[in-house]
């Protein structure tokens, strides 16, 4: 009890302070300004719809949605317009392992196809002949159903055209380094940003070949406080904690890419870093599932899961919603 007052208390000083700054600051005074930051996990996304309802219930205004890997295409889809009730309606109904996997129904049932360089199993593709890229899925299926859902088709100038400002987090493979999208087609930006080593075709953006964001920044805060976050719900759906390495290849020996990031791992040190930068912090216990739980039946499970535990931020929430509207 003592430590969630001392959170509530917390909040109350941060958004007190905040509306002091902005009053000082000019005689517009704006509220301060909320992010909601959606971090990876593949299938365990559908915990975050869960606790996205519980956002959206809340009524906190929110001003800008940072996503990596599953956590960029629910959050890129919510930038869209789309409601909590509408992904959570995507989550139960969706033939994920079809869609994900670029699977040809046509054939399903045959242990074995060669069709135009590509070889099946049971209508998954395995091998294309026609494409020496890492990887075995395009990712087409999905990267067309964020097209046809988006309704951001075209090139855009800037993630901030969409009805809450967007941005996604992908990694080089070349140079393993993070990239922040928020420009160009919307549904390529989430595609590169799931893309997972080895199963899906890496993104080429320019020089870059871009593969899942989790590699690099599994819970995007801080990209969230460049954009002018000034309080941040964070949506976590890793399980596994661990601590900084406390070394680096490349500061050490200015040896860098993929041999720094197997024997230092940055990203821990970053995550690390990225869950203290939460204002409110949201971390369903999604143990007994993994990034493939994909049935309709575990998504369901895994909604419920994220719905309760947003719902113990419930408190802090509404005390969150109301320093925010209130009048300084």
């Amino acid at each position: 009890m003592a430590v969630k007052m001392g959170m509530g208390i917390a909040i109350r000083k941060t958004v007190a302070v905040l509306w002091l700054a902005f009053a000082i600051g000019g005689a517009a005074v704006a509220r301060p300004r909320v992010a909601v930051v959606f971090g990876g996990g593949g299938a365990k996304g559908a915990a975050a719809v869960g606790a996205l309802k519980v956002i959206e219930r809340s009524g906190i205004p929110v001003d800008m949605v940072v996503g990596t890997s599953i956590g960029a295409i629910v959050g890129g889809l919510y930038s869209c317009g789309y409601t909590s009730a509408q992904l959570d309606t995507l989550f139960r109904t969706q033939e994920w392992l079809s869609l994900l996997t670029d699977r040809n129904e046509r054939f399903a049932t045959r242990p074995y196809v060669d069709y135009n360089g590509v070889t099946y199993i049971f209508g998954f593709p395995v091998r294309d002949k026609n494409d020496g890229k890492f990887g075995m899925m395009k990712g087409e299926r999905i990267e067309h159903l964020l097209d046809s859902m988006s309704g951001y088709s075209r090139e855009l100038a800037s993630f901030d055209q969409l009805k809450i400002p967007f941005r996604c987090v992908a990694t080089d493979m070349k140079s393993a380094t993070e990239h922040v999208l928020g420009s160009g087609r919307l549904s390529r930006a989430l595609r590169a940003s799931m893309a997972v080593p080895g199963v899906f075709k890496p993104v080429t953006m320019g020089d870059m070949q871009l593969v899942d964001g989790g590699m690099m920044n599994n819970l995007p805060t801080d990209v969230a406080k460049r954009m002018g976050a000034d309080i941040i719900i964070a949506i976590d759906l890793q399980q596994e904690k661990h601590k900084d390495k406390g070394f680096s290849l490349k500061e050490t020996y200015g040896i860098g890419g993929l041999l720094d990031w197997i024997v230092s791992r940055p990203d821990v040190k970053k995550y690390n870093q990225n869950v203290r930068l939460a204002t409110i912090y949201i971390n369903p216990p999604l143990a007994n599932y993994d990034v493939s739980s994909f049935s309709n039946k575990k998504c369901e499970q895994m909604i419920r899961i994220g719905e309760r535990e947003a719902l113990k931020q419930w408190g802090r929430l509404m005390e969150l919603r109301e320093q925010l509207l209130k009048q300084p």
